[in-house]
């Protein structure tokens, strides 16, 4: 605390008789009065606060703390949904990966999707961080082990399968796709992404495709 010099009215004889303290509530600065002074001046102490008057370092803390905490907590709230999409749930074991699950959010069952779904059917899931998967139905009572990205890859639509034409046919702006997901007709610029697809037991897994895209024979542009 810096204190100054500071000036009072005049004082009386007998008020510089003997010293006298006055305290600057405004800067907590106490003045003390000698005698034979300037009557008009007042040397200056300064006087640390009572700790009635400023919380102590160790209340501050705290303070800090709990409101620090409390922040993080509401943070860390807000943040775990988005966490929670990105990192989809996974299966134990050496071939663990995301469940795929029906429109509703429930997990699919493999022998009920293959008794409601024939040969060269292919038909949605919800893949991996979410997207629209395609489950292909291969042979009697089979699934697949390519499952296919229903984006588009030219502005990310979703891709309906055309049975009819047997192909896929994005209703945005008319790319198309062949049963295998490689672009037969523009504007898309690359082929479907691919998903592997392991069945253990009733359960359907799904996990990102790193290796060479067999369509291609080149690296995988979605890894």
């Amino acid at each position: 605390m810096q204190c100054t010099y500071r000036k009072f009215r005049q004082p009386s004889p007998q008020q510089l008789a003997k010293p006298r303290k006055q305290k600057d509530i405004s800067t907590g600065c106490l003045f003390v009065l000698k005698p034979n002074l300037d009557p008009w001046t007042m040397t200056s102490i300064p006087v640390q606060p009572s700790s009635d008057e400023v919380p102590s370092l160790g209340r501050r803390q705290f303070m800090n703390l709990l409101t620090f905490g409390a922040v993080t907590g509401v943070a860390l709230g807000a943040l775990y949904p988005v966490v929670r999409y990105f990192i989809p749930a996974q299966g134990a074991g050496p071939s663990a990966g995301s469940l795929a699950l029906d429109e509703l959010g429930n997990p699919i069952v493999a022998s009920g999707w293959l008794a409601s779904h024939n040969e060269g059917d292919r038909s949605l899931v919800q893949g991996l961080k979410g997207d629209p998967t395609y489950l292909i139905i291969e042979g009697e009572g089979a699934i697949g082990a390519i499952g296919l990205n229903a984006i588009c890859t030219h502005l990310g639509c979703v891709v309906p399968w055309n049975s009819g034409e047997n192909k896929f046919i994005c209703p945005c702006h008319g790319s198309q796709y062949d049963p295998e997901g490689t672009v037969v007709r523009g504007p898309a610029p690359l082929p479907l992404a691919l998903a592997h697809v392991a069945v253990e037991g009733e359960r359907v897994l799904l996990s990102t495709w790193s290796e060479t895209d067999p369509r291609t024979g080149e690296k995988p542009w979605w890894s």
